[in-house]
């Protein structure tokens, strides 16, 4: 059985036992990860997505791409040219299942090309038999207190330049806390830039050093 997967902006038609270079993921060697992102199992295609369905691989190794020239010249009175080298970083994966149905209740982190792993969804407990009706004039318990909501990450809103979409962008690539952003390398601010289009906003806006004093609170 095959699947076709979706991660980094890009699909791949695989198999279980196939190994794969995908845009790099913030895992280690021997992590097994979940791909949710699901176009197509078998005969059944998703609308986009095939509900349920995942793909689990486990990591081999992080590695980098061929190395690649960006050359940038411009003709004006002060002329300038600028060139560049550029190794992508990739993750190499070995796929080991593919799941049609219960891949959100396999308790297996999901991969999230970029910056960020997040956990798979956790399985939802089985519902309670209710409980047997008491006398309506007996004391009603009160209420439980709400439980507190959980911590949604940073709002990177601060950062000059990212609006609400902006953030939207970021939220989507796993970038939630201003210590992710902190702790970018020039390689991971290449990709990023390439990946969301920033067209460097990244180094021009300063992001890195903002989140740097932003984190410190």
């Amino acid at each position: 059985m095959f699947a076709v997967l979706k991660t980094g902006g890009k699909q791949y038609k695989v198999a279980s036992g196939d190994v794969l270079r995908v845009e790099k993921l913030a895992a280690n060697a021997g992590d097994k990860i979940q791909f949710n992102e699901i176009l197509m199992v078998g005969s059944t295609v998703g609308t986009p997505l095939v509900e349920g369905a995942g793909v689990q691989a486990e990591v081999i190794d992080q590695i980098k791409g061929e190395k690649t020239i960006n050359f940038v010249k411009r003709r004006r009175k002060h002329s300038s040219a600028r060139k560049k080298g550029h190794r992508q970083q990739l993750t190499l994966v070995r796929i080991a299942e593919i799941l049609e149905k219960g891949a959100d209740k396999s308790g297996v982190m999901a991969a999230v090309s970029g910056a960020g792993v997040v956990a798979a969804p956790a399985a939802k407990p089985a519902a309670k038999k209710a409980a047997p009706k008491k006398d309506a004039k007996a004391e009603k318990p009160k209420a439980a207190p709400k439980a507190a909501k959980a911590d949604a990450g940073d709002d990177l809103k601060n950062l000059s330049g990212v609006g609400p979409a902006l953030e939207k962008k970021l939220h989507e690539a796993g970038v939630t806390t201003f210590a992710q952003i902190a702790a970018w390398t020039e390689a991971d601010v290449t990709a990023m830039d390439e990946k969301l289009s920033f067209k460097g906003r990244i180094e021009r806006e300063g992001w890195i050093e903002q989140a740097k004093e932003l984190a410190k609170g």
